[in-house]
């Protein structure tokens, strides 16, 4: 891996974790500790990090974490029309479980007003949200705190889903493959996303087109763990017909 990219996945994952050692860094990448130092002094110049003692985190997440703002807003347009299809997939006293992520707090506020819903996070933003209406009942997990996305992750976090079983999981992912497996760029969310999936009786996956193609470090496995995939019309033809080879039912959110 070239220099260049491999700032860049590092960068990535500081977005997703917040901070990162040094250590962690070197084995990922399998360079040394010297050039990941390197590395973060690089992003350090160019901006995007604070260098501390045998890592780095990232520069914006003080001020994210005191606002309650998530750190990936960008095509916020695709997602909320996303959001908004998966949310009429949500009747009034289902049981839910909702992922952290940008495009399921859409979902989120699309729901306040139902009924009789029993929502379990792991998202701090999303809680809040919803048990500010009470017209719900919201349950949170364990877990480490994650800043970026303002979530619990982590085996505490994964444990609270043993023995609990849902009507639906509204996931998210940090990026599908060229072989069309969830991937995430750091490690400590796969097996909160496993646990997850094991709780619902459908899962639907939540993410705009330009996931796709992307590949981050960590592997959930492939898409055909979930059952429904709403997303944008960015998503190929092409690509909807290997999806849907899968047994996976593709939704395409439009206007």
């Amino acid at each position: 891996m070239l220099s260049e990219q491999r700032r860049l996945k590092i960068l990535e994952l500081l977005q997703e974790e917040g901070s990162a050692r040094v250590s962690t860094l070197s084995k990922l990448f399998k360079v040394s500790e010297p050039t990941i130092r390197q590395d973060l002094e690089k992003l350090e110049e160019e901006g995007f990090v604070i260098k501390e003692h045998g890592g780095a985190s990232l520069k914006s997440i003080s001020q994210q974490v005191k606002s309650m703002s998530l750190q990936h807003l960008e095509n916020l347009d695709k997602k909320m029309l996303i959001a908004k299809k998966a949310a009429e997939f949500v009747s009034n006293g289902d049981s839910v479980i909702l992922d952290s992520g940008s495009t399921v707090t859409e979902l989120a506020k699309n729901l306040t007003g139902r009924q009789g819903l029993k929502v379990i996070t792991n998202a701090l933003n999303i809680a809040l949200n919803l048990g500010a209406g009470g017209s719900c009942e919201v349950l949170m997990t364990g877990g480490e705190f994650k800043a970026p996305t303002l979530s619990l992750t982590g085996d505490r976090a994964a444990d609270f889903f043993r023995g609990v079983h849902v009507d639906k999981l509204f996931l998210a992912t940090g990026g599908i493959s060229p072989t069309l497996e969830l991937t995430y760029p750091g490690f400590a969310d796969i097996p909160v996303k496993q646990a997850m999936i094991q709780a619902a009786g459908h899962v639907y996956l939540v993410a705009d087109s330009t996931k796709m193609g992307k590949a981050a470090f960590a592997s959930l496995g492939g898409i055909e763990q979930v059952h429904t995939f709403i997303t944008d019309s960015g998503l190929s033809p092409a690509l909807r017909a290997d999806i849907e080879a899968r047994g996976v039912k593709v939704i395409i959110a439009s206007e």
